[in-house]
């Protein structure tokens, strides 16, 4: 062998192990991908909303995260209501009162996380048209760096929680 192809054969066996090196380093170093699709992720189980004539109702049900990451819902609109809003209870002085949730709702890996009466929901304001038992509404969930979620909830009667509205706190 002449020196000009032993040099080209030690310059390609360096190369070589060194990719290889490299190839090991980032394989063992790199965390899993934290890239999910919440639509493949996300479901919402027996979903519903409160009926109304007017002004202003509810949306409830659970939703279930079958992905290795926790997933942040931002945001939810409606075809259904101009402004829809992530709520809370939360004490204002000693009375309890519904006001916007800020930060969003964060839905635990393999868990689950219910929007209920009295708790955490989703609110729909402005409502141009009643909002009938029987009929159906649907929503657009949007969740941080996982993307849109469409789901169809059923409206029902519903005479309870007649909670306090924060009109101070709901920020928009």
């Amino acid at each position: 062998m002449t020196t000009f192809t032993r040099s080209r054969v030690a310059a390609a066996v360096v190369a070589a192990v060194g990719l290889a090196v490299a190839g090991c380093a980032n394989g063992a170093d790199t965390a899993p991908s934290r890239s999910v699709s919440a639509a493949t992720a996300i479901t919402l189980d027996e979903s519903w909303v409160k009926a109304a004539d007017s002004g202003m109702t509810a949306m409830f049900g659970t939703l279930h995260n079958s992905s290795d990451v926790e997933l942040l819902l931002t945001e939810v609109s409606s075809p259904a209501a101009p402004r829809v809003e992530l709520h809370e209870m939360a004490d204002s002085g000693g009375t309890t009162v519904m006001r916007r949730k800020q930060g969003g709702i964060t839905v635990p890996p393999h868990g689950s996380y219910t929007l209920e009466p009295g708790g955490d929901h989703v609110m729909l304001f402005e409502l141009p048209a009643p909002i009938r038992a029987g009929g159906e509404v649907p929503f657009t969930f949007r969740f941080a760096d996982a993307g849109d979620v469409e789901f169809t909830s059923q409206v029902r009667d519903f005479t309870g929680a007649r909670e306090s509205y924060d009109e101070g706190a709901h920020g928009g």
